[in-house]
């Protein structure tokens, strides 16, 4: 349908070829990435929260010692460490326990403590994560650390409230 300018366009609204190109860009990303691009005061997408499971007692949780729990559920296995000082995101009386996923983020494999080397190591392709840097991946075929695991000290225990980093062989880690 034409106007009386002669125009396709009914509404008298122009765009250019460059603008034309830029909202085509917009919307291959929008579908591309499954989310839809928002300028201005959006609302915040609301968060899902994780479950809190207790871990241990913290009196129970000697220097060098390791406990093997799941996190974010029982699929899930986590290893839950005292490391000999502190670092970051530990908990305690000195910030030195930790947890981490222990599915490597090569093949999903479970790593292993190898109290030695100070060292979770993957059995299967041998890649190492250092606990103490935050689970990142020292050597090996791991395409990034481990997932950390959040904890916190609530009455005298260690809980774990959360994930740093996405599990292995997940899209989300909401449950």
């Amino acid at each position: 349908m034409t106007d009386e300018t002669g125009d396709n366009n009914s509404r008298g609204i122009r765009v250019s070829r460059r603008q034309l190109l830029s909202m085509g860009a917009v919307a291959g990303v929008a579908v591309g990435t499954g989310t839809i691009p928002v300028t201005g005061n959006a609302a915040t997408p609301p968060t899902m929260a994780m479950p809190e499971v207790n871990v241990a007692p913290l009196d129970e949780i000697k220097a060098g010692s390791q406990r093997v729990f799941g996190y974010p559920d029982s699929q899930s296995p986590a290893i839950l460490l005292r490391l000999d000082g502190p670092v970051e995101g530990g908990v305690g009386p000195d910030q030195s326990i930790v947890a981490y996923s222990m599915l490597c983020t090569h093949k999903g494999c479970p790593v292993g403590w190898n109290a030695e080397q100070k060292m979770l190591i993957c059995p299967c392709h041998w890649s190492s994560f250092d606990p103490a840097l935050k689970g990142r991946m020292i050597i090996g075929q791991g395409s990034q650390g481990l997932a950390q695991i959040t904890l916190r000290v609530v009455d005298g225990g260690v809980n774990a409230v959360g994930v740093d980093g996405l599990i292995y062989g997940r899209q989300t880690n909401i449950l």
